[in-house]
């Protein structure tokens, strides 16, 4: 093959799989909390825009790269923290993104966004079966997976959405009302937090990883660089659309209330702009997008089992599993699962912020030690916030955390993991100091 021909490879790959991790990541959340947070920011909605790209884009694409760099495994990714606490993160996050939150929220929003206002009332557990049929039908052959994705899906959902984007861009369906930076602000940073991409990143990368290495490149150099490449795609894709979606929400301000739920918000913008049709195209968009994740995840998942239970649990067996269990529970709608994930994601994002960070710099950190002060630090803050959030406040703890640095920001668990890491690093050096001078003696 020639330099040019295999640059050339070089660059479709990395495209391919660039719009493959777009699609991935752009599912069911992704599409209903930009356009709701738009509508409570009104002409804030830039505030409410770079907090939703830091926990949305930012920190998932980080994500992607932290699991290459930490040897493209969710047990190498978590194993920093310890074998043991390790292994407890790494199945929350697989089951909190698998069958117990991210899947089912796909076919629920399928379901409210694209089968209902064009079919009317169809049953909803029928719809669950045939969505997480089609779902099993790619996932089990994953060694195409991610060509039919980006190839297939993603073009289909980037087209239908640049029409509603363009041209509510051009033609705004209302003026914007008054709205605080601050809060803006806040509700994007933790509108991130429910598209749960951040810990999607964590296994979804490991199908990127896999994706690279099948398409021929063992060099871990040139592994990095194309990933990093895609990354990029999906990075600007995501930042095209959560924009675009998030002042479609901030035009709807002074049209619709604020408590509006986030499906019938999103189907009501499809229709003002787009007339009649816009239900229809945005049923296809939202059953594509919604697939995509539902295929990378599942699939995901029947990976991490299996190896979990060193191959004792067979791939197919975990993902029809998880298909099954995710159709019981989507059938509880979008409304529910979302109040649901609230208080679990408020807890496990944070910790995996931090495992994000500290993977991307592993070559310069000493032992286990700084690892886990870190996450206690951040677990301090983060279990307190899952506890506001599930309506169990304790009072004299609440204060305290209220006043911690950047707490309003979303950001109080920051300064404790700094702190816990501090704390762990002296530890830690210490340790090593002492063991030294015993060899040397």
């Amino acid at each position: 093959m020639t330099e040019k021909n295999v640059t050339t490879k070089k660059r479709n790959d990395f495209i391919v799989i660039g719009l493959a991790l777009f699609a991935m990541f752009f599912g069911a959340g992704n599409l209903i909390f930009p356009p709701s947070i738009g509508i409570e920011s009104g002409n804030a909605f830039v505030f409410s825009t770079i907090g939703f790209f830091i926990t949305g884009i930012g920190i998932p694409l980080l994500g992607v790269l932290a699991i290459s760099k930490s040897g493209g495994t969710v047990f190498t990714f978590a194993n920093k923290c310890g074998n043991i606490p390790g292994k407890i993160y790494g199945v929350i996050v697989v089951m909190a993104i698998g069958p117990l939150l991210a899947i089912p929220r796909t076919a629920a929003t399928t379901y409210e966004m694209g089968i209902v206002p064009i079919f009317g009332n169809i049953s909803p557990l029928l719809v669950s079966i045939i969505y997480f049929a089609i779902t099993l039908a790619f996932v089990l052959k994953p060694s195409s997976l991610i060509d039919n994705i980006g190839k297939i899906l993603t073009p289909v959902i980037l087209l239908i959405l640049a029409i509603l984007i363009f041209k509510g861009i051009k033609t705004p369906i209302g003026d914007l009302k008054e709205g605080s930076s601050m809060i803006a602000f806040s509700k994007g940073f933790f509108g991130g937090y429910q598209t749960m991409d951040a810990l999607s990143a964590i296994v979804l990368g490991v199908i990127v990883i896999n994706s690279v290495k099948d398409k021929g490149y063992t060099d871990e150099v040139i592994q990095r660089k194309m990933i990093l490449k895609s990354s990029l795609i999906a990075a600007s894709g995501l930042a095209v659309v959560y924009g675009g979606l998030l002042y479609l929400g901030a035009t709807a301000s002074n049209v619709y209330p604020a408590d509006i739920s986030k499906t019938k918000l999103v189907i009501n913008i499809a229709s003002a702009i787009l007339g009649s049709s816009g239900k229809y195209l945005l049923g296809i968009c939202v059953a594509f997008a919604c697939l995509t994740t539902s295929i990378g995840l599942t699939a995901t998942i029947g990976d991490y089992f299996h190896n979990l239970s060193n191959k004792k649990l067979k791939y197919e067996h975990v993902v029809i599993a998880t298909a099954v269990f995710s159709t019981a529970m989507a059938v509880g709608g979008v409304e529910k699962i979302v109040l649901i994930s609230v208080p679990l994601l408020n807890m496990i994002y944070p910790l995996s912020i931090v495992l994000i960070i500290l993977n991307l710099f592993a070559d310069k950190i000493n032992g286990l030690l700084p690892y886990q002060g870190a996450l206690i630090g951040a677990f301090i803050v983060s279990f307190n916030d899952c506890l506001n959030s599930a309506g169990l406040t304790i009072g004299f703890l609440n204060n305290i955390m209220s006043k911690l640095f950047l707490a309003k920001q979303g950001f109080g668990w920051l300064l404790p993991a700094i702190i816990g890491f501090i704390i762990a690093s002296m530890i830690s050096n210490i340790k090593s100091n002492n063991k030294d001078l015993k060899k040397a003696s």
